[in-house]
C-alpha cells in the first residue's frame, strides 16, 4: 500500500505521542502479547548485548523500558532514551535503570553527553533521514571498543508482497493486541540499504545474526553488531 503521509518522519512521533498507543503498547510488552518477542526477539537482543560483557549500555528508543530493566537486573548501568515523555514516565514508574527524554535529532546533534560499551536500538529505527543522522552520531556515544547493536525486522520476512526496494511503508499493530490507534509509518530498508547506511555513517559490521522462529525456521529479525570503521 502506498503511504499517504506527507511528512512520515513527523508522523512517526505523532503516533507515539498518542497516550492511548503508549498505554496499549506498554500492556502488549509487559503482558508478553507479541508472539515473536515472546518466542525469539527479546531473548535474542539481551543475549547479543550481554555477550559483549558491557558495564554501561544506552538503549536508544527504549519505549516503556523493558530492555533497560532487563539489563539493570544483570548489574549493567543502563540508560534508556526516548523522544516520548509518556513512555519515559511509564518506564520510570517501573523502576530499574536511568531514563532521559530526548529525540534522535538531539542525540545526532551531540546533546546526549554519555558514552557506553554498547548502544542498542531494538526495533526503534523507523525513519529515514532521522535514522541516517543518528547513525552518524553513534561513534561519539561509544567507549573504546564499544559497539552498536541493532535489532530490526528481517528485510526478507518484512517485505511481504511489496517490491524489494527501500521506501516508506504503512505501519500495523497486527499481533500486538487491542487498544491501539493509528500505526506509525516506517522506512523499509533492504539488506543493501542497511549496508549503505552503515557505510555512510562510518560503521563497519562486526557480526550479523538472524534469529529464527522455532516452528517455521524462518528469520524473525536481523541483528547487526557494528563498530566504528578503523
Amino acid at each position: 500500500m502506498k503511504p499517504t503521509h506527507i511528512d512520515p518522519e513527523r508522523d512517526i512521533l505523532a503516533v507515539w505521542h498518542d497516550r492511548g498507543n503508549v498505554a496499549a503498547w506498554s500492556r502488549a510488552v509487559r503482558e508478553r502479547r507479541i508472539a515473536s518477542r515472546r518466542l525469539v526477539t527479546d531473548a535474542a537482543v539481551v543475549s547479543t548485548v550481554c555477550t559483549r560483557s558491557p558495564r554501561r549500555v544506552i538503549d536508544l528508543g527504549c519505549g516503556e523500558g523493558w530492555l533497560v530493566r532487563a539489563l539493570a537486573e544483570r548489574g549493567i548501568d543502563a540508560l534508556g532514551v526516548d523522544a516520548v515523555p509518556a513512555l519515559i514516565e511509564v518506564a520510570r514508574a517501573a523502576g530499574g535503570g536511568r531514563y532521559r527524554v530526548m529525540d534522535y535529532a538531539a542525540v545526532a546533534a551531540g546533546e546526549l553527553r554519555e558514552r557506553a560499551d554498547v548502544v542498542v536500538c531494538n526495533f526503534s529505527l523507523l525513519g529515514c533521514e532521522s535514522v541516517d543522522a543518528l547513525l552518524r552520531a553513534i561513534p561519539l556515544l561509544l567507549s573504546p571498543a564499544g559497539v552498536l547493536v541493532i535489532q530490526t525486522l528481517h528485510p526478507w520476512s518484512a517485505c511481504d508482497e511489496a517490491p524489494y526496494r527501500d521506501g516508506w511503508r504503512e505501519g500495523s499493530w497486527t499481533g500486538c493486541g487491542d487498544g491501539f490507534g493509528e500505526a506509525a509509518p516506517w522506512y523499509f530498508r533492504t539488506l543493501a540499504g542497511w549496508q549503505q547506511a552503515f557505510l555512510a555513517a562510518g560503521l563497519a559490521l562486526a557480526a550479523v545474526d538472524e534469529p529464527l522462529h522455532p516452528e517455521t525456521g524462518r528469520p524473525v529479525s536481523i541483528l547487526f553488531t557494528l563498530q566504528p570503521q578503523a
